[in-house]
């Protein structure tokens, strides 16, 4: 593993952790292999970044992200459950290779900087590039490539809060010879196959920072929907400087904006468009340079006035001989162009010893009018304008009409008798009303109060998700209405558009009644004849939280009745001893004067589904040739829930067929929980998939069935995973014609070839399993059996150790083998007992010379004594046959039909083939009879 380095897609043992290493873009996929019944359901959490819980179906335990990102590396978790014990969880840590282009940028000491880099100045090329690993620099002036100390002119170093990110080259002293092509190479040494990457300077007399310039004026006064065009031009720097145009914080520029160079063009300009543009400059030389101009967008605003009655008298009435201030304010764009002007009925009215008319300064932004009318009289009622305009048009004028008269009072505010607490129930429409009087009539303004204390209270929202809402006619309707929007709700007037005096206001309380919310809502129970069992139905919330009732039924049936106490918040229904008229659907409905809330629970004794065993060691086996066996194995999730399983229903059909065939499996005694069942399928025909249902039948009837779909993948069942070790190599080949009764050609095997030393070694590790029993008078036992082959003149030893976990591991070897045995595939069974959670080691060692490979083949472990294979000549004999005539001319085009019969006095068998190329106006098979001689194969 030594070579993990290397390469990507590779887990290594790192600082004592699990690390799994990938490049950035390639897909992710993590496998985590599970072993325990019923089957563990798997989920994949990670500890921080994005969304990171993801979980997999219920026999997908692999993760795949494609496309990873370098932000999406971090510490990921398997974690495994099946209600038994405590789940079990795994981690390993996800390493994201990259490498970024680097930038080279070029900056001279504090102090020295000036417009050119002139002669003896100390100059510093940066370089930077962002890597995982951490990235290796190499700089290279033309083709001569720098070190620390190969030239006395130059020093290289990286500062140490850079963390070896930036790598600097320093010049001391500028020389001829330093203006040159520097380049800058940064490498992370071909991890994960990422290729060096290398950026490119030329320093020379005329290197000089970016200066940039604006041809435009500042700021650039426009009217909206004209077009502007902001231009910018370099004015200096070498290399040439690149322009870019920007908005401060972040913003971005408008949608309809072209950009070109440093020519920006905005067609159509809206008032929103205005504010700071920032033209930046930048050649990696020194700091970047940028020129700020701002857009000004001709517009008016937000018009608004108020009256001010008499402000030297603290009086809310406008009283004749007394005095008025009439207020008008409007925002503007740009603020010194804003204008006002004042008519009274329609006429122009100018400023006198009576009617003073004053304006705010022109800086002072919103801009506001005031006409103050001292000792009013009769005669001065009327309707008075404030006309607001900017001094070069290019926007519309904002009229404001304030009517002053014997009728103008100040505002007053109420609620409606009986309309300051509100009772409404979910979904209804509320109208929240508040009357108002006053001329001019004011906006009302609504906001919500919602209580944090006794001294406190802070704003809440409303329910359109706003902090204040406007209303005209004082009416505040919500439509649909939730709990959520029970509270104080205040109406008070407007600041503006109104009197100038202190704002009214009122308050009304929303009270939103809402029926019982219960939990469990629906729950299924699942209860055997004659047991006692409770339901309890719990209380959440409700609004009235009092004089709540509560009422049990069985379907239709009415069982009983009563009210909550304030100290209750659950009801209770107790069956002492349940009988067939006690199955069915209990309700248990919790009433308010809102409505009801409901907890269903179905009583039943349906026994729970049987769940498969995925993981059968030799589950498949051949009886003769194409038709196979298969052992079929579940356990009973929660047995004793429910009364004793009687039977089994097995139901069985071929793919893409509509036709079942069903049997019954009776149950001798009580099933225990996790206690593995099995039943053998015979008859199944290669290549068909079939469908099973299992479907556990007890006294109550049949109960919930579950399905699987057997498939033939050419292989018997193998350990989940195994782990190479140590020095020897360790490979999976394909070689049909020599491995053992596989037919897809696999086997495991190791190489002896150079640069293989004697005595080197290659262990297989199996999987960790929990023995059942760790009492050493009651041990389980084992059967570990393997298939292998040991032939050729250097043969060295293959050897199986029992791996034991307790307080200490301990390896004991339990069997040995070394030497030439033969050019042919031999069996071998370990009977083991294990005392702990234990392992399977395989180790082979090389011999003497290359010349012998030691291979194995369908290792399996089942669980008690070793038994004698079953006679089963035709499967034997097939393959050795499909050697023998492997060069036949057409014999691709045969297949093999079955053995007519065995001849074991003479070690030979008549062979029937089926072969296409037969003539096709033959009425009847022909057969093909080939006798082939071979030696028996012998376990």
């Amino acid at each position: 593993w030594s070579a993990a380095i290397f390469a990507c897609n590779v887990e290594e043992e790192r600082y004592s952790e699990r690390v799994y290493t990938i490049k950035e873009g390639e897909t992710l996929e993590l496998q985590c292999l599970v072993t325990g019944h019923p089957r563990p359901q798997i989920r994949w959490t990670k500890t921080a970044g994005g969304a990171s819980d993801r979980e997999s179906s219920l026999h997908n335990e692999t993760l795949r992200i494609q496309n990873i990102n370098r932000h999406q590396g971090g510490r990921y978790y398997c974690k495994a459950e099946n209600g038994l014990g405590s789940p079990a969880i795994r981690s390993i840590r996800v390493d994201v290779y990259y490498l970024d282009d680097p930038v080279i940028t070029i900056h001279q000491s504090v102090g020295e900087a000036k417009e050119q880099f002139y002669f003896e100045r100390t100059v510093f090329l940066r370089c930077v590039a962002n890597s995982n690993p951490p990235v290796h620099y190499t700089w290279r002036r033309g083709r001569e490539v720098l070190s620390q100390g190969s030239d006395s002119g130059v020093e290289i170093y990286e500062p140490f809060f850079t963390q070896g990110e930036t790598k600097i080259l320093k010049l001391k002293n500028l020389r001829p010879q330093d203006y040159a092509d520097y380049t800058c190479f940064s490498s992370v040494r071909n991890v994960c196959g990422i290729e060096d990457k290398s950026a490119h300077f030329t320093l020379s007399n005329r290197t000089a920072p970016p200066s940039v310039k604006l041809l435009l004026d500042d700021p650039l006064v426009v009217n909206a929907g004209e077009t502007i065009t902001l231009v910018c031009v370099a004015s200096g720097g070498d290399p040439h400087p690149s322009l870019k145009w920007m908005r401060p914080d972040g913003q971005q520029l408008p949608r309809r904006s072209v950009v070109k160079g440093g020519t920006l063009t905005v067609p159509a300009v809206a008032i929103d468009d205005g504010g700071v543009y920032s033209c930046v400059g930048s050649n990696n030389v020194g700091n970047p340079a940028k020129k700020t101009t701002t857009i000004l967008v001709r517009g008016l605003r937000k018009g608004r006035f108020w009256i001010t009655p008499d402000p030297y008298h603290n009086d809310d009435n406008i009283q004749i001989g007394r005095e008025v201030k009439i207020s008008c304010q409007v925002e503007a764009t740009p603020p010194e162009e804003l204008q006002f002007s004042w008519l009274k009925n329609g006429r122009p009215l100018r400023s006198s010893e009576r009617m003073v008319i004053t304006h705010t300064d022109t800086d002072v932004s919103p801009g506001t009018t005031n006409l103050d009318i001292i000792d009013l009289k009769f005669t001065d009622f009327g309707t008075y304008t404030c006309v607001a305009s900017l001094r070069n048009g290019g926007t519309p004028e904002i009229s404001i009409d304030v009517n002053i008269s014997s009728t103008t009072v100040p505002p007053e505010l109420t609620v409606p008798r009986g309309r300051s607490h509100l009772i409404a129930q979910e979904g209804d429409t509320v109208d929240l009303q508040c009357l108002v009087s006053g001329k001019p009539k004011p906006i009302i303004l609504w906001s919500r109060v919602e209580e944090s204390g006794v001294a406190a209270a802070a704003t809440a929202l409303m329910p359109d998700g706003s902090v204040q809402t406007e209303s005209y006619d004082g009416i505040l309707r919500i439509s649909n209405v939730t709990r959520e929007m029970s509270g104080t709700y205040r109406c008070q007037t407007s600041q503006y558009n109104g009197f100038n005096v202190k704002p009214r206001e009122a308050l009304i309380q929303l009270v939103v009644q809402f029926p019982p919310a219960v939990e469990p809502e629906h729950t299924e129970i699942r209860q055997a004849l004659g047991r006692a069992f409770s339901l309890t139905c719990r209380l959440l919330r409700a609004h009235p939280a009092r004089l709540l009732r509560y009422e049990w039924k069985l379907g239709t049936r009415l069982l009983t009745v009563g009210q909550f106490s304030d100290q209750r918040d659950d009801t209770n229904y107790h069956v002492r001893a349940l009988n067939r008229e006690g199955y069915g659907e209990y309700t248990c409905d919790i009433t308010n004067e809102a409505g009801a809330g409901r907890c269903t629970f179905l009583v039943t004794g349906k026994a729970n589904p049987p769940e498969f065993y995925y993981d059968t060691y030799s589950a498949l086996w051949q009886s003769r040739p194409r038709v196979y066996g298969f052992k079929l194995q579940w356990t009973q999730m929660e047995p004793n829930a429910v009364d004793r399983i009687l039977a089994y229903r097995l139901g069985i059909r071929q793919m893409g067929q509509s036709r079942w065939w069903e049997q019954e499996i009776p149950m001798e005694g009580t099933i225990q929980k996790g206690e593995l069942l099995t039943y053998n399928l015979t008859e199944l025909i290669k290549p068909e998939s079939y469908l099973v249902r299992l479907t556990p039948i007890t006294r109550y009837g049949e109960g919930d069935s579950t399905e699987r779909i057997i498939t033939y993948s050419g292989r018997l069942p193998r350990f989940l995973s195994f782990n190479p070790r140590t020095r020897a190599a360790l490979y999976l080949t394909s070689d049909p014609d020599s491995c053992f009764c596989d037919l897809s050609g696999f086997y495991m095997y190791i190489e002896t070839s150079r640069p293989r030393l004697e005595d080197d070694t290659a262990r297989l590790l199996s999987p960790t399993f929990n023995s059942k029993s760790s009492s050493v008078s009651n041990n389980p036992t084992y059967c570990f059996a393997f298939y292998y082959h040991m032939y050729g003149k250097h043969i060295g030893a293959l050897n199986v150790f029992l791996r034991q976990k307790g307080q200490a591991v301990t390896d004991t070897l339990v069997w040995s083998l070394t030497g030439n045995q033969g050019d042919r595939w031999r069996q071998a069974k370990v009977k083991i007992h294990p005392t702990t959670a234990f392992q399977m080691v395989i180790e082979g060692v090389r011999g003497s010379g290359i010349e012998g490979d030691i291979a194995i083949d369908d290792v399996a472990i089942e669980e008690g004594e070793c038994k004698d294979p079953p006679p089963n000549s035709e499967y034997k004999h097939a393959l050795p046959i499909r050697s023998a005539v492997c060069n036949t001319s057409y014999i691709h085009q045969c297949e093999l039909s079955h053995v007519l019969h065995v001849l074991p006095e003479t070690g030979s068998d008549i062979i029937l083939w089926k072969c296409s190329f037969l003539p096709s106006g033959a009425y009847e098979p022909i057969l093909v009879f080939l006798k082939v001689m071979f030696d028996f194969m012998t376990s």
